[in-house]
């Protein structure tokens, strides 16, 4: 990254309201950032309706198909122009990406964030329980599978941790493994300037690297016993950043196995559903096999 005050981030854009409050607080985490808005629209766009008037008005099958991919891609183009707007209009330097795809929009996403270099993948959710409205669906399929961290912004967000967005601090859940020693090390890519929780439940890797010199912490100590599914570390997380008016909380994942499966883990996954502001998840990037 040349700029870490100013990243390239690759934003899943579908002119939801979820999108738009993505736009809204990312340019509020990232100010003055080059942003690609991608909009991967599945033919056939058009209404039901639209799409009954135009089999009327054709000559044959071939006819309708191509009435149907241009009044597709003509909505398809005035929805990004209309984010391309608010994220100009929020401070970002914004091009659009406009595609066809046909099924696996999550994974196409991702994909598209290696192949244009993306720093962050931004993806909006909806709903009052972080993801869990939207999991399952685009957001889980970038989060599995994108080679780039992902930053997950549920909406809507309470005024306090909208207002904590700008300077708030980056909660980091810690447990001494290499996931989340390269989920640090990309936060603090993305945060250089921000302060530094480190929250740990339970036991740290007897292994874990040493953090880096001249780094700012508070290490948490939180009691308790890690559930089966993570939740007891993601409630932690979510309490911990909440007591520090944290901007965001980050997770690591278990990384990609020799066959290029994303192993999200409990913890990445439980904090995704549970928590209530973004959630950062950097992939641990195995070594593969020779």
């Amino acid at each position: 990254m040349s700029d870490p005050a100013a990243p390239h981030l690759l934003l899943g854009y579908d002119g939801s309201p979820a999108a738009n409050a993505a736009i809204d607080a990312g340019a509020r985490l990232f100010p003055a950032a080059k942003a690609t808005l991608a909009y991967l629209w599945t033919p056939p766009f058009a209404s039901e309706e639209i799409r009954n008037r135009l089999w009327a008005g054709a000559k044959n099958i071939d006819a309708f198909r191509a009435a149907v991919e241009q009044e597709g891609t003509r909505e398809a183009t005035r929805l990004i122009a209309a984010g391309i707007q608010l994220a100009r209009a929020a401070g970002w330097d914004a091009e659009p990406r406009l595609e066809a795809a046909y099924g696996g929009n999550g994974l196409e996403l991702a994909q598209l964030a290696g192949e244009i270099d993306a720093d962050l993948v931004v993806v909006g959710s909806r709903g009052l329980g972080g993801t869990r409205a939207f999991l399952g669906s685009v957001s889980d399929m970038v989060v599995h599978y994108s080679p780039r961290p992902v930053l997950v912004i549920p909406q809507p967000l309470l005024s306090a941790e909208y207002d904590a967005l700008p300077d708030g601090a980056v909660v980091v859940g810690w447990d001494g493994s290499p996931g989340a020693a390269d989920a640090l090390a990309a936060a603090r890519e993305l945060f250089p300037s921000r302060p530094f929780v480190l929250v740990s439940v339970g036991d740290v890797d007897a292994d874990a690297p040493a953090l880096p010199e001249g780094t700012k912490v508070t290490t948490l100590e939180v009691p308790g016993t890690i559930g089966p599914h993570g939740r007891v570390v993601a409630e932690a997380l979510s309490d911990a950043a909440r007591a520090s008016g944290a901007a965001l909380i980050v997770v690591g994942s278990r990384g990609r196995s020799p066959v290029r499966e994303m192993l999200l883990g409990s913890v990445a996954m439980a904090t995704l559903h549970h928590a209530h502001r973004p959630v950062l998840v950097a992939a641990h990037r195995a070594a593969e096999p020779s």
